[in-house]
């Protein structure tokens, strides 16, 4: 198994960050194997593409909600790594556990 579990959707609260604030937060590395995928389905043209990160971040986007960490951006990324047999990627997590979510969804400050 590639993934911890197949999501359907995004169970934790609307967090409302930016492209610019996800390039704020550090990436890290985390196994393949603890991940929630919040997609059910791919698009294998994209998977193969060897410019599919051209435009957008070069790390996925994990939230951490409730001790789960769900894959919410870079399944392609993500299962590309996999078929490398790799068990670990480099990832941006946003860990809603540790900040308040306020009532419009945004992290608190």
């Amino acid at each position: 198994m590639i993934f911890k579990a197949v999501g359907d959707g995004r169970p934790y609260p609307e967090h409302g960050l930016s492209s610019r604030d996800w390039a704020k937060i550090p990436p890290r590395q985390i196994r393949l194997d603890q991940l929630v995928s919040t997609k059910r389905e791919l698009d294998l043209q994209s998977l193969l593409a060897k410019d599919s990160t051209f435009y957008g971040d070069l790390f996925p986007h994990v939230v951490q909600w409730k001790s789960e960490l769900y894959l919410e951006d870079g399944l392609h990324r993500a299962l590309r790594a996999a078929l490398q047999q790799r068990l670990v990627l480099h990832a941006r997590v946003l860990d809603l556990d540790a900040v308040d979510v306020n009532l419009n969804g945004r992290p608190g400050d």
